[in-house]
């Protein structure tokens, strides 16, 4: 007797499913979680499946169709949330330590002005942890530093040609 792919049940009937884009062979209690997929008669469409959640097959497939081919700026990456955060420099280690060792304080000394464990400030200037956003400002603040690389710096050398003329060889420093 054939399982349910999600909950291991046995049935007599199963049905496939799509679910979160896997289409799994489910019983009737686990085939509420997706969308049905049924099979079309082989002459009306190109499509091999249809979903129940649409009404007309044409529609729905001409709709994603006009989706994908509708975006203008298709040669072009999109911009997400990432593009506008600044990445922490890669030696924020150093300058928390040289910071706060110009001022003559200790460690437990910066923890108790940023009002944070001296195990954190230990840790950071370790190298061992990233900085939340949290407790990079109050550092930043508190020692007059930035933590911040100075965006910009690394795409500069891909400024100048082309993807395709640009090779791993032209951009790779060897250590000899």
């Amino acid at each position: 007797m054939p399982q349910c792919e999600m909950c291991g049940a046995e049935s007599s009937s199963l049905t496939t499913t799509k679910v979160e884009g896997a289409e799994l062979e489910l019983c009737d209690e686990c085939s509420d979680f997706g969308t049905e997929v049924r099979t079309q008669s082989s002459g009306s469409s190109s499509t091999k499946y249809s979903t129940s959640s649409s009404s007309d097959s044409s529609s729905s497939s001409s709709s994603s169709t006009s989706g994908g081919s509708g975006s203008s700026g298709s040669t072009r990456r999109r911009q997400d949330m990432f593009d506008d955060m600044d990445e922490v420099a890669t030696d924020y280690d150093e300058r928390i330590r040289t910071a706060r060792e110009d001022r003559g304080w200790t460690q437990e000394d910066l923890a108790n002005e940023l009002n944070e464990k001296a195990s954190l400030i230990r840790k950071l200037e370790r190298g061992d942890v990233l900085p939340s956003d949290e407790v990079q400002t109050k550092l930043e603040s508190e020692l007059d530093i930035s933590l911040s690389e100075g965006g910009g710096g690394d795409d500069s050398d891909w400024s100048g040609g082309s993807s395709t003329t640009t090779t791993l060889g032209d951009v790779v420093k060897r250590k000899d």
